[in-house]
């Protein structure tokens, strides 16, 4: 006897908990099966590293490729002027003086060997000071989308009819031309032929096209007869090891880079009968004060609050 699909993914889903987003570059999905490209995608890898590992990826090349010159001339006699043979640390630093072209006068190459050795690592250091150089500019300049979310999301009844809430703020002082919002709803569900996959259904935005994003704005769905969430309480989306994703694109005012960011939820992050705490208020004097002190803050809805420690069992569907 087969087990019932809905069986199958409460069963599942226990088993898989996996963010379908990696939060701070920490996965929890382990890739099998592929072979190790690291050296084949040896840029993405420097560029996504994190600057300590970058620094110090950086100084184990630039010691390794010194010490690697320095047993050559450590291992030719008399290779060197001024640098008594066997002395091994004088011809590291020989080597440094080498690949930096920087030269004080008291060590010198000697016989055509080592100045042939001398001649690649001049090369080798020339090539090496033009990669640092460029990966160095490109982590600097790389678009980094200064966007804040919410901690949680909120489902509030103010309009009767259901609206599920993530509010976003630009955390500088610079504009977001043109602001794209997405929502959208993943799940683990079976397919025709009773095997698990992760679905993505869209949830429709009353608002998901900004022309300027300047302070905040609420990314806001109504759970509608048309929404993927409509009829579906909050331990089935549990089961289903649902999750909600927002992602934001935009293009920065000063720098005319494209932005993006993203942020995943988890069923249990969704407050209802809740609704955010207003964060923007106008002064006597006529400018707008924004309290991001407030951002995360959520309060009682005016239809249909509840004990938030009830929460999970609230239904997303509504009468």
């Amino acid at each position: 006897m087969h087990p019932r699909p809905e069986a199958l993914v409460a069963e599942t889903a226990n088993r898989i908990r996996a963010h379908v987003l990696e939060e701070n570059g920490r996965g929890d999905i382990i890739r099998t099966g592929l072979k190790d490209g690291s050296l084949g995608d040896l840029y993405h890898h420097l560029m996504t590293m994190t600057w300590g590992a970058f620094f110090w990826a950086s100084l184990a090349l630039y010691l390794g490729i010194n010490i690697g010159f320095a047993c050559l001339y450590y291992m030719i006699p008399g290779s060197v002027s001024g640098v008594p043979h066997g002395d091994f640390l004088d011809d590291v630093f020989f080597s440094v003086q080498t690949i930096s072209t920087v030269g004080y006068g008291t060590m010198a190459p000697v016989g055509r060997l080592t100045n042939t050795i001398v001649s690649f690592e001049v090369l080798a250091g020339m090539m090496l000071n033009a990669l640092a150089t460029g990966l160095v500019f490109a982590r600097f300049s790389r678009p980094r989308a200064r966007i804040l979310f919410s901690h949680v999301a909120v489902v509030s009844y103010d309009d009767l009819i259901p609206t599920l809430t993530i509010r976003i703020a630009n955390r500088r002082r610079t504009l977001i031309l043109s602001a794209n919002v997405e929502m959208t709803l993943t799940r683990l569900m079976p397919d025709d032929h009773g095997r698990l996959v992760r679905r993505f259904d869209r949830l429709t935005l009353i608002q998901s096209h900004v022309p300027i994003f300047r302070i905040s704005l609420n990314a806001t769905h109504m759970i509608d007869s048309t929404s993927p969430l409509y009829g579906l309480s909050a331990e089935t989306l549990i089961e289903q090891n649902a999750e909600i994703i927002i992602t934001m694109d935009g293009t920065d005012e000063i720098s005319s880079q494209t932005l993006f960011a993203r942020h995943a939820y988890e069923i249990g992050h969704v407050k209802h009968g809740y609704r955010f705490s207003d964060m923007i208020h106008h002064r006597p004097d006529g400018r707008v004060e924004v309290d991001f002190t407030r951002f995360h803050t959520t309060e009682h809805g005016d239809h249909e609050p509840i004990d938030p420690s009830t929460a999970h069992e609230r239904h997303y569907r509504h009468d």
